[in-house]
């Protein structure tokens, strides 16, 4: 009777313990959110160093003489300080030159040389307005006929006072350096130019809605491509419907990695519904962490599913304060991974020889990375920090492998995480979209721009000169105009 009670007081328990670790692992990580940092920096634990409070080596002697011992060694002698050099101004910089000429210069003084000193000045944003003037002229003066003007150039905003310069300032402040439009109105009254808020709304609408179909052959382009990686966000949205309040709508990014492309794609939910049918004719490689959503995605025909290695990382990071020993192990052969993959990047490897390293580095860890969890995960609670990184990592494993199928797969999705960041340094700034269409017309932006950056294009210089061409360009030539393609007027 004892033994029974006993039994059902364990069976009680056991669950109970488990539950206890995960409201102390969500507890922690609340910490962490607010006061910690969010690093997943990983340094592992050297067991040949003993640390500051390691008493193992055996106690100290709190009384009498302590023992003496003489030590003798060598050290570099220090150099003496040198003096901080200013560092060469870049030589593309233009040069404004002023000339300071001594005072009360002798007659007959001959120059012999001259002191320069540079030094870097700053002129704030200023607003010049473009005064186009056509003259008219009267060919046959006696009866006041055939007035010759020259013919009106092509305008982006014809009914407008806007100019292709000043809507890609708005734009580029707004979604790369991440300032509000009403912060912008403020720069733009210092500058002398005052304008309503709904005015300078008008104009980023307008500006949007010029570069729709530019959007729309960037979006053809990036579903075109054979290697895909997807992840999503969420963006606050207005609610039209009842005033006051917001939703949550979000973007699907879709990465390119190899064409070096990027495309925001707004959505009113998160449902699988959306990448499903976005994607409904894609065929090739698409790499995603572990949501659900991608599910159906990844189990059709035609399709080469990976999964991101950084995700499961993170998992095992989190229950390193849950399962010391076992997250660590873990974390260090995850470790040896990247370490392949960097000793690929330094030597500049092509993809059959990163393939080539793969096999014969990669894959004996991840053998062995998998057979240590699945001998692990029978030993560790189901619901702990370690037990459902192990759960995680394990049900995605043949997509976590599977970048070493191909020299041109990359190991995780950071890649795609980093064109998601901006958007979310905007998010904290502007708070939300006043509409599913302001958020779709910002999509537009944030791919642009995203393209501009993964290819290097300055996107000022780009904007300014594609919203420009764009009114009178050739639709059926628009993808010239995109950010991989794009060449000044001109050249």
């Amino acid at each position: 009777m004892i033994a029974a009670e006993q039994d059902a007081k364990d069976a009680r328990i056991v669950p109970l313990e488990g539950q206890v670790a995960q409201l102390t692992f969500q507890l922690e990580q609340l910490k962490r959110m607010i006061f910690g940092t969010r690093s997943e920096r990983f340094v592992p634990t050297d067991p040949a160093q003993a640390t500051l409070f390691d008493t193992s080596a055996g106690s100290v002697p709190t009384t009498g003489t302590p023992p003496t011992q003489a030590i003798s060694y060598t050290r570099t002698k220090p150099q003496e300080k040198k003096h901080p050099v200013c560092e060469a101004i870049a030589a593309h910089l233009p040069r404004v030159e002023r000339v300071i000429e001594p005072e009360n210069i002798p007659e007959g003084a001959k120059r012999i040389g001259e002191e320069i000193t540079e030094t870097l000045e700053y002129t704030p944003g200023s607003i010049h307005v473009d005064r186009i003037v056509r003259p008219k002229y009267v060919v046959d003066a006696s009866t006041g006929s055939a007035v010759c003007i020259a013919s009106m150039p092509s305008l982006p905003f014809p009914k407008s006072n806007l100019g292709a310069s000043l809507a890609a300032h708005i734009c580029v402040s707004k979604f790369a350096d991440h300032l509000p439009l009403y912060r912008q109105r403020s720069q733009l009254k210092r500058a002398g130019l005052d304008v309503s808020d709904s005015t300078i709304g008008g104009w980023f609408q307008a500006t949007a809605t010029l570069l729709e179909p530019l959007g729309d052959v960037l979006r053809k382009e990036v579903f075109a491509q054979s290697y895909l990686q997807a992840d999503e966000s969420p963006i606050a949205v207005q609610d039209n419907h009842k005033e006051g309040t917001l939703r949550k709508g979000y973007y699907w990014v879709y990465h390119a990695p190899l064409a070096k492309i990027v495309l925001f794609d707004y959505q009113p939910g998160r449902s699988a519904e959306f990448p499903t049918t976005v994607l409904k004719d894609f065929q090739g490689t698409l790499q995603t962490d572990g949501y659900a959503g991608y599910e159906k995605l990844a189990a059709r025909e035609g399709i080469v599913a990976l999964a991101c290695m950084a995700h499961a990382r993170r998992y095992f990071e989190k229950a390193l304060d849950n399962d010391k020993a076992r997250a660590e192990y873990a974390l260090r052969r995850i470790g040896d991974l990247y370490a392949i993959e960097r000793s690929c990047d330094e030597r500049n490897d092509p993809p059959d020889k990163r393939h080539e390293h793969r096999q014969q580095e990669a894959v004996p860890i991840l053998d062995e990375l998998e057979q240590w969890i699945k001998a692990e995960i029978n030993v560790v609670a189901p619901k702990s920090p370690i037990g459902q990184a192990m759960a995680y990592t394990l049900g995605l494993w043949p997509r976590l492998r599977a970048y070493t199928l191909d020299g041109r797969y990359l190991i995780d999705n950071n890649r795609i995480e980093n064109t998601i960041r901006p958007l979310a340094i905007g998010r904290k700034n502007y708070l939300f979209a006043g509409s599913d269409r302001g958020a779709r017309q910002a999509a537009i932006m944030y791919s642009l721009i995203g393209t501009c950056k993964l290819r290097g294009v300055e996107p000022f210089a780009y904007l300014s000169d594609v919203v420009a061409r764009i009114p009178e360009h050739k639709a059926n030539k628009l993808s010239e105009l995109l950010p991989q393609n794009w060449q000044p007027a001109g050249q």
